[in-house]
């Protein structure tokens, strides 16, 4: 009976997270539970709950029995634009629309008795992204507006072995929808004009992980997540009155998300108190240059076949965390991450506002011998970043003459909530 409601539950988030948009500013979604959040992200060493299949699927063998783990990760963020001097809107600021979002995730964990065998069930979404800009910023013609969602579905198996060792691996199928938007004008008045992509589509990979505790106060972790290739299938849709009316075409993009690794060490002088580094790395230039085909001939002057081009580089995240282990099953947990800028200057798109960024974070949690919850308050902040000499990703913001020069910032505050069942 227990099982089929941890199955029933499973069934009925999954559709949940099937019908949320996640909206974060960037483009990676590392808060995957509520404890790790609270700690900084540091928790490829300790991985002890069921978010163990994100974070690092060796850490499942430290559980026993069956576990679900469920939570949701709830931002407010601000990023600002501020246009460089001599343009005719120098001296405004500008936020993006969409300023709130919410993602949720759920894992499933068992453990069986009869060998040293874990398997696990993950649904958590590891990218994603949104914004949405005014059209007087200066960079309609580069940038108006964007959505990414992406869904994964990660079953895992961990295996215990001789001294101390643990070993997991699993397989992720995944799902991603992108939007693009952006006008084929420097501004969309008088006359409506904008260039529009909508497409989806299904990419198969997989993730590692390796857990090492050679005594009781020290523990290494490592995670690896490979990338993942999508061929996006969708339309297009633009429009440049009085020239071209309302015209959709279908079309595809091959987009390649980055492969990710993940080193950590845990030190734990007393049964107290856990301290973990991370150090995170991600391979960013699988977003070179992404090319958008059209599969039909559109009106002149669109192209058909539309190169964009990104030229990301790769970025370092570390963090570090403590927890203190209280009476009665309780803890406390703090945490600091920075995460490295991957979006060069050269062809930065406000599609994706990067810029090195600063979290700070704490939490409180309780393990229960039925139910566990967690719960983090995560604060960010974004330096003001200065991009002079850019140049358009694509043609549109070439012709008009547009680019993404400017500063940007941001803050956000952001709360996560994990709950956790034993069965």
């Amino acid at each position: 009976m227990n099982n089929r409601i941890a199955l029933q539950w499973l069934a009925i988030h999954g559709i949940i997270l099937a019908a949320f948009h996640a909206a974060a500013l960037g483009v990676r979604l590392a808060d995957q539970d509520a404890f790790a959040t609270a700690r900084g992200e540091a928790f490829t060493a300790t991985a002890d709950n069921p978010s163990a299949i994100y974070y690092n699927p060796a850490g499942l063998t430290q559980l026993s029995g069956t576990t679900l783990r469920s939570g949701i990760y709830g931002i407010y963020f601000d990023p600002t634009f501020r246009p460089p001097a001599g343009r005719p809107n120098s001296g405004s600021s500008y936020s993006t629309k969409n300023e709130a979002a919410a993602v949720p995730q759920l894992f499933l964990a068992r453990t069986l008795k009869s060998i040293p065998l874990s398997l696990g069930l993950g649904m958590y979404a590891p990218f994603g992204g949104g914004v949405s800009w005014a059209h007087d910023t200066g960079f309609y013609s580069v940038a108006a507006k964007s959505a990414l969602t992406y869904l994964r579905f990660n079953p895992v198996a961990a295996l215990k072995l001789p001294a101390g060792f643990s070993l997991g691996a699993g397989l992720t199928l995944n799902y991603a929808k992108l939007y693009l938007a952006q006008g084929l004008r420097p501004t969309d008045a008088p006359l409506a004009n904008y260039f529009r992509f909508k497409g989806d589509g299904w990419s198969a990979g997989f993730n590692l992980g390796l857990l090492w505790q050679p005594q009781e106060k020290i523990s290494f972790g490592a995670t690896f997540r490979s990338a993942t290739s999508f061929r996006l299938s969708g339309y297009t849709e633009f429009v440049e009155q009085p020239v071209i009316q309302v015209t959709r075409l279908p079309a595809v993009t091959d987009l390649t998300f980055p492969w990710n690794g993940v080193l950590g060490v845990s030190f734990r002088p007393t049964p107290d108190w856990n301290l973990e580094f991370d150090a995170d790395y991600t391979q960013w230039r699988s977003m070179g240059i992404i090319t958008l085909r059209q599969q039909q001939t559109p009106p002149f002057p669109v192209q058909q076949i539309i190169p964009v081009h990104l030229d990301w580089r790769p970025s370092w995240n570390y963090s570090v965390g403590v927890t203190r282990y209280l009476t009665n099953g309780w803890r406390v947990s703090a945490g600091y991450l920075y995460t490295q800028n991957s979006v060069p200057d050269k062809f930065y798109t406000p599609l994706v506002p990067d810029l090195d960024r600063h979290f700070v974070s704490i939490g409180v949690g309780r393990t229960g011998k039925r139910l566990d919850f967690d719960l983090a308050y995560q604060f960010g902040y974004g330096p003001a970043r200065t991009v002079l000499g850019s140049t358009p990703a694509s043609t549109p913001g070439q012709f008009a003459g547009q680019n993404a020069d400017g500063t940007y910032d941001f803050i956000s505050h952001a709360v996560i909530a994990t709950l956790g069942l034993h069965f």
